[in-house]
């Protein structure tokens, strides 16, 4: 039996009971009643991810000038999920003064952690 013959039974099934975000379409927010500010958390979201891919290939790279930025780039991400998860529950509330306000925040906190990333090992 070859290696992949052993490993797609194996794989086949768990694709069907792990849900992914792979998989998931754009999120429909049409007929949500504060829609501009769940948009926005949308977007913010999206950034946070990105910015999770940028310092996840500069980690797995070895790029990443030093442990103590590495550090300081998970914690810049770590604040930007918790701060995602005020935003969603503000727009829930429909203030989106404070989603605007919760939004920069999460801007703020991708922007360190992807000029982090960036940084080069000297």
């Amino acid at each position: 039996m070859t290696y992949s013959q052993l490993l797609i039974p194996g794989i086949f099934p768990i694709m069907f009971l792990v849900p992914t975000p792979l998989f998931a379409g754009p999120i429909d927010f049409s007929d949500h009643p504060h829609r501009e500010s769940v948009g926005a958390v949308h977007e913010a979201e999206h950034e946070v991810d990105h910015a999770w891919e940028v310092y996840h290939r500069a980690a797995l790279g070895g790029t990443v000038a030093t442990p103590k930025l590495q550090a300081e780039i998970e914690e810049h991400l770590h604040q930007a999920r918790t701060l995602i998860t005020e935003a969603q529950e503000a727009a829930d509330q429909d203030n989106p003064v404070q989603v605007e306000r919760l939004i920069r925040q999460v801007r703020i906190h991708t922007t360190h952690a992807i000029e982090g990333s960036k940084e080069s090992k000297q």
